[in-house]
């Protein structure tokens, strides 16, 4: 069976997640992770380059060693090196690493202290005060603990939209390649572009119901088959994520398509408005007693009941229906529309491709500009800029433009804010560049009143422009830092700094409904991939997802605006 490219890209980081508590060299560590990054970023599946002869020591990040594991991976299913790993550790360790607070030395500390390899006993060693006898381990860090345990809980099963993509689209054109197949749609969270999906709900209409479900049964990446019915198959994947195939009339598509999308509260205020015609909506179409008035498409539904179409990433009853009504929908972003990014990474901190090689992928993609935004000097894990090697990268990047065709370099940073609100930077070298980036990438544990007053000043600096990931927020592995964003979205507004939606997968930063509430204040965005290697350029769906979902449109952004037009807005 063929291995997706998300799911050799989970080996390499459990490997990561391993070595790290066993307490390995950090660059080993590293390596893994940088390995698990590209291959999860790639946009052809590795099994087919190994196949066509690719040598994939030329991808960011794999070197020959690497290149080795991903053939023993590809061909035996397995990773040899990891599974003796995991003989050597007690089983369930690598599951406390998604707590906030617990890095590998703590984890290791609870194993060798209380035995401690599960969540359950984390929660209970936190909740009798046993763990207070380690050091280290003050009040602020259980408390930190036992929030990361309830979201490790609440995340349940969902997987992040970038993990289900590949098998939600490689599923829809399995079933499409099927003869008799006539329509095939994922609904559900999926079609909604939530961050995080549960499971697929894959409608389909087709000519022999039966035939599609034997064919569906054999899509080789099924662990399990749990049902067959009449209208409705299930299976699980080898990731366990849930699959539910449902078999739909021709005439009731549209109905069941628009049921199946959800939200359940969109689909409620839908139903009351057909019950006050006297009618009812279900998932088999709309209907006056016993007559069918239609229910063929989502469009028909909608215009029924006097509605104009509303786009699946609005139906979450935040004032689409009423918005519907009015003919006030908004014409939400799209990815073409957008004409650079102000987000990215090179080789001089973090990142795995030089400035060209960053330039050239960006004008692959259509882009007329991108920014160079490394790391300052504070994140010396990045190997953060100074003053002085700032500057010569700014040289660097004027050189580069006299060369480049058809495509803008951007100077830029992304300066760290520092505990007390200040610049990592000072003003004289920020001042010179075409656009810095604030960011808070330490110290999230404020309270809210000193994590907002941190933020403002900084935003207060007449040299900054983007606030980056606002919120700081990792899905499902660290909650937002606590802040008043009614007094963020003012203080933007009126110093004129845009707020990032950052596209990276983990972070979609800002979520949807901060997104909606700072368009209503009437702040402008951009949307950054945060990109370190040319791969990740493509992480900008995701932040066009999330986007629109948060109601924005094209004139919401300023990176859909020309460079010189986007030069003009950055000057404050």
């Amino acid at each position: 069976m063929a291995l997706s490219n998300s799911e050799i890209a989970d080996i390499f980081n459990q490997m990561a997640d391993m070595l790290e508590i066993k307490g390995e060299n950090p660059f080993k560590v590293r390596a893994y992770r940088n390995a698990a990054r590209t291959v999860q970023n790639l946009g052809k599946s590795l099994e087919d380059l190994v196949e066509s002869g690719m040598d994939l020591t030329k991808l960011p990040g794999i070197g020959a060693d690497l290149s080795d594991a991903i053939a023993e991976i590809l061909k035996t299913r397995k990773f040899s090196k990891l599974e003796a790993l995991k003989k050597e550790l007690p089983p369930g360790l690598d599951k406390l690493l998604s707590i906030e607070g617990l890095g590998p030395k703590r984890i290791r500390q609870l194993y060798d202290t209380f035995g401690i390899t599960s969540l359950e006993e984390l929660a209970e060693a936190a909740k009798s005060g046993e763990i207070y006898s380690l050091k280290g381990f003050g009040p602020k860090l259980v408390e930190k603990i036992l929030k990361g345990i309830q979201l490790a809980k609440k995340a349940g099963r969902r997987f992040r939209f970038d993990v289900a993509k590949p098998f939600a689209e490689e599923l829809k054109n399995y079933l499409r390649s099927f003869e008799g197949v006539l329509k095939v749609e994922v609904a559900g969270s999926y079609r909604r572009r939530k961050e995080t999906v549960g499971d697929l709900d894959i409608l389909v209409v087709a000519k022999n119901w039966e035939a599609v479900t034997e064919w569906f049964v054999k899509y080789e990446k099924i662990k399990e088959v749990v049902s067959k019915g009449p209208t409705r198959s299930t299976v699980i994947l080898r990731n366990d994520l849930q699959v539910d195939l449902r078999s739909v009339a021709k005439e009731s598509y549209g109905s069941a398509l628009h049921y199946f999308t959800g939200s359940k509260a969109h689909n409620i205020k839908i139903r009351k408005m057909a019950i006050e015609k006297g009618w009812k909506i279900n998932e088999y179409g709309v209907f006056e007693k016993e007559k069918r008035l239609g229910g063929s498409t989502e469009k028909e539904l909608y215009e029924m009941l006097g509605l104009h179409y509303i786009e699946p990433e609005l139906r979450e009853d935040r004032g689409e229906i009423e918005a519907a009504l009015q003919g006030n929908l908004p014409r939400l972003v799209k990815l073409n529309d957008i004409r650079g990014d102000l987000h990215i990474h090179t080789k001089w901190t973090d990142g795995h491709a030089t400035i060209e090689q960053m330039a050239e992928a960006a004008k692959k993609r259509g882009y007329d500009y991108i920014a160079v935004t490394d790391h300052s000097h504070h994140l010396t894990v990045a190997k953060g800029l100074d003053e002085k090697r700032l500057r010569e990268q700014m040289e660097l990047i004027d050189s580069i433009n006299e060369e480049l065709e058809g495509i803008t370099v951007l100077k830029g940073i992304e300066c760290d804010i520092l505990e007390d609100g200040t610049m990592d930077l000072p003003d004289s070298v920020l001042k010179e560049l075409d656009l810095v980036i604030g960011a808070v990438h330490y110290k999230f544990n404020f309270s809210k009143q000193e994590q907002t007053k941190r933020i403002v000043k900084a935003l207060q600096n007449r040299y900054l422009n983007i606030l980056a990931h606002p919120t700081g927020r990792i899905i499902g592995h660290r909650n937002a830092y606590e802040l008043e964003m009614s007094e963020i979205f003012r203080v933007c507004k009126n110093e004129g700094v845009f707020m990032e939606i950052n596209a990276q997968p983990e972070r979609l930063d800002l979520n949807d409904i901060y997104i909606k509430a700072a368009k209503e204040d009437g702040i402008k965005f951009c949307i950054s991939t945060d990109a370190h290697d040319q791969m990740s350029l493509d992480f900008m769906e995701y932040g066009v997802n999330q986007a629109r979902r948060g109601w924005v449109e094209k004139e919401d952004l300023v990176n859909t605006k020309s460079v010189e037009e986007l030069k003009k807005v950055l000057k404050r």
